[in-house]
Order: structure tokens, then sequence, then C-alpha cells
């Protein structure tokens, strides 16, 4: 599946099934309700919705997720990087970082992070 693009009160449900799944509807509609205000037909419905769109599965009334969050993550992050930033990861980094500082932990971090994608 190539367009993972989740619109942000799908985000969210999705972020529910992936806490919870493998999920029974009737529950998931009863934490929607909870967290996200949702009437039991508005849950059904993106249900139904996300399951055409293969995000999910909804058999025998319990809904698993097909895609992992990190698919959508990395789906969203490399949109935003060029949409915004025309696909410059330094760009990126110095908007994100301007007026903040980084911890010596953070910065180490960002290092390595920065070498393993080198190689």
């Amino acid at each position: 599946m190539e367009d993972l693009k989740l619109f942000d009160a799908e985000f969210k449900f999705m972020n529910i099934v992936w806490e919870f799944e493998p999920i029974h509807s009737k529950e998931l509609s009863v934490i929607c309700g909870e967290r996200l205000g949702w009437k039991r037909p508005t849950t059904y419905t993106v249900i139904r919705k996300l399951a055409e769109r293969g995000f999910l599965k909804n058999e025998n009334a319990t809904v698993t997720a097909l895609v992992k969050r990190e698919q959508v993550q990395q789906y969203e992050a490399n949109n935003l990087l060029d949409k915004a930033f025309d696909g410059s990861i330094p760009s990126f980094i110095a908007t994100f970082l301007n007026g903040k500082s980084l911890t010596e932990e953070e910065a180490h971090s960002l290092k390595k992070m920065i070498e393993r994608a080198k190689k």
C-alpha cells in the first residue's frame, strides 16, 4: 500500500487500535466513546472505511491493524519533508532546532543516527 495518508481523527483511531489490538469492535467503540467522544455508529463507520482502504481487518468483529504505526509515521514524515522542506533534511532540522537547545544525550543520539544513515 503506497498511500498511507490518515486524517487526524483516523490517526487517533488507529492509535487506539494499535494500542489494544486485537480488539472486539464493541470494546473499541466504548474506548472511542471515552477517548474521542464518538458514538458507536461513528466507530463502526471508521472501521468499515479503514478496512476498505486496507488499514485494518475486521473479522468476526475482531479488529486488527494491517498497517504498522511506524509505516504511517514514515509516510507522514516523508510527506512533510517533501512538502515543507523540499526534501531537505538539513533544512528540516535547522527549522526544528531554531531557538531550541539539545541536551548532550540528545545531541549524541542524533550524531549516532546520522552516522548510521551515512553507511
